[in-house]
């Protein structure tokens, strides 16, 4: 009960029965020799990995966790090993261009792998997480120099990488970082400054660490337009240490196993990623990035609690379930007990929507980075405007809802020896990293959607309404409403989309989850009875007890603007 198992045949009937993931990909001209028996056997491998090398380490990551000592970090019994089989076996290069020793396979499948890498063990995968995010940014603004230097070395896995942008008095606001790049006579540039809160920014999993670090050149305006990125190893090429140290490793509610370091900068040698000054724009690219990979984290979390708490509730027997005849067999199972079916019902269902919602997201960077101007047009859409609701909720859910799977056990979930106290703290911090769930919901409503008036969102909720029943057809109607009030009343008081944005970002929520729902059950037409079943329970929690949150969250907002309005 302690090790996570992927449930591959499950995420594999949301890849091509729920979304025809093979059909869509196939179409495309750089997958056109990729089908639906590929990915299956990708995803399968994958599944064996993770639960074989990657899972059984996950307690021990928590309780020995990372270790620090006069600078330098060793990793949990194992962490090494298994990180080194892990990138010799090619796990890091699945999406990466072929041309830079990547093996050019779909992004879904790297979102598939990292959702169960975090589901099996969340502070081992903080180390590769940023991997592709770090790629994808020196691929698309580093200079031929530096792509020659890193793009392999990233694209395999062979290092590993951080994104190193907070420090102590500037957590959100960016605008505010004071680390220094003074310009050398070579070209290159001296980096001096503190940086907190870096995942991974000392360790021995990998021989080499690449470090991505937002700093103010010495004529830079003030401000987040003042901010350049720059790049350096922990080694370079002529195998020097760089001016980089640890100071310390944070004592942390949970990720004991990945080490979150503050970093100090002693004028070490870097060189400038794209333009100067643009630097916040180089570093959305990871951020991005980094997003989706922390909703496939919520994912994965609760996934992980809610097979912990069904399998307990299957064997543990207390009082007979309300409505069972004495003497029917497992009638004292807990698994039978209404409250608790619906704690676990609950959480499959956002589970299983999450999978059609990420997995489609995948998809669509997909069609962005090889489909026709049209089907780019649709994919930055959805992924602008649903990476940030998937990041706030599913993390969200994980924390919360993992609580939930927690309260399954009883006083048995609140001790070690069960495995799911870990699950809750470890998931916490995700509703804060990559942006909080506050500055995603400002994100979405105010910087995304109040700037072209709502015209994105509606173009996105047309999208949906096709083939689905009228009940959610007609959440779509009020949530286009709501949107509709919101940009009417946001000019009389600019405070207004700042109070609501949580709630509109859950009414949205629950409107792509209703629509995912929608889709699986679409899926399900002609599959196997067994199959169907499986699904049959989640569904009706959908119904009875997530979806009526819609109709709360539109009366908020709908006071919230009346009483701007009148």
């Amino acid at each position: 009960m302690n090790s996570y198992l992927p449930r591959t045949d499950d995420m594999f009937f949301v890849l091509s029965r729920v979304l025809g993931a093979p059909a869509q990909l196939q179409a495309l001209p750089a997958f056109e020799e990729i089908d639906a028996d590929l990915m299956q056997q990708v995803l399968g491998e994958a599944g064996k990995f993770v639960g074989d090398v990657i899972a059984p380490l996950n307690r021990d990551g928590d309780e020995v966790g990372a270790q620090w000592k006069d600078g330098a970090v060793t990793m949990p019994p194992g962490f090494r090993d298994a990180y080194q089989a892990f990138w010799q076996a090619g796990w890091p290069a699945l999406s990466a261009a072929a041309e830079d020793g990547g093996q050019g396979l779909p992004t879904v499948l790297e979102a598939m792998l990292y959702e169960m890498l975090s589901a099996a063990n969340h502070g081992w995968t903080m180390a590769p997480g940023l991997l592709h995010g770090a790629y994808e940014c020196i691929r698309h603004h580093g200079s031929p120099a530096l792509k020659a230097a890193y793009l392999e070395k990233l694209a395999t896995g062979e290092w590993l990488a951080t994104m190193c942008l907070t420090e102590a008095h500037a957590g959100s606001d960016l605008g505010m970082v004071r680390t220094r790049a003074t310009p050398r006579p070579d070209g290159s540039y001296a980096l001096s400054g503190t940086k907190i809160f870096i995942s991974g920014g000392e360790h021995d999993l990998s021989d080499n660490i690449v470090h991505l670090v937002l700093a103010r050149l010495p004529d830079a305006p003030a401000g987040p337009k003042g901010l350049s990125l720059f790049v350096l190893p922990k080694f370079q090429a002529d195998g020097s240490r760089s001016a980089v140290f640890c100071e310390r490793i944070e004592e942390k509610m949970g990720l004991h196993g990945s080490p979150t370091c503050v970093l100090r900068f002693d004028g070490a040698v870097a060189s400038i990623v794209g333009e100067p000054g643009k630097g916040l724009n180089a570093m959305f690219v990871m951020m991005n990035a980094a997003r989706l990979h922390v909703a496939l984290q919520g994912i994965g979390l609760l996934d992980a609690a809610w097979q912990k708490a069904d399998a307990y509730a299957r064997e543990r027997r207390q009082m007979r379930a309300p409505g069972r005849a004495r003497g029917t067999s497992d009638a004292d199972l807990i698994a039978e007990h209404p409250a608790i079916r619906r704690i676990l019902d609950s959480q499959r269902a956002w589970v299983d929507a999450g999978r059609v919602l990420a997995y489609r997201t995948a998809i669509e960077l997909d069609q962005i980075r090889h489909g026709d101007a049209q089907a780019q047009r649709s994919g930055q859409r959805w992924c602008a405007l649903v990476t940030p609701i998937m990041k706030a909720v599913f993390t969200h859910q994980a924390f919360h809802g993992g609580s939930d799977c927690l309260q399954v056990f009883g006083g048995h979930g609140y001790v070690r020896e069960w495995g799911i106290e870990q699950i809750i703290r470890d998931a916490r911090v995700a509703m804060i990293y990559e942006g909080t769930n506050e500055i995603q919901a400002i994100d979405l409503l105010v910087r995304k959607l109040l700037p072209d008036g709502g015209q994105d969102m509606a173009l996105l909720l047309d999208s949906l309404q096709a083939d689905v029943s009228d009940e959610t057809r007609g959440r779509i109607t009020t949530l286009r409403a709501l949107t509709a009030r919101i940009v009417a009343a946001a000019p009389r008081d600019a405070a207004l989309p700042y109070r609501v944005a949580d709630d509109y970002l859950r009414a949205c929520a629950l409107v792509l989850i209703d629509w995912a729902w929608q889709r699986i059950e679409a899926g399900l037409d002609g599959a196997a009875a067994d199959r169907e079943a499986r699904w049959q329970a989640p569904a009706r929690a959908l119904r009875q007890w997530l979806l009526p949150e819609f109709a709360m969250r539109a009366g908020i907002i709908e006071q919230q603007c009346q009483a701007v309005t009148g």
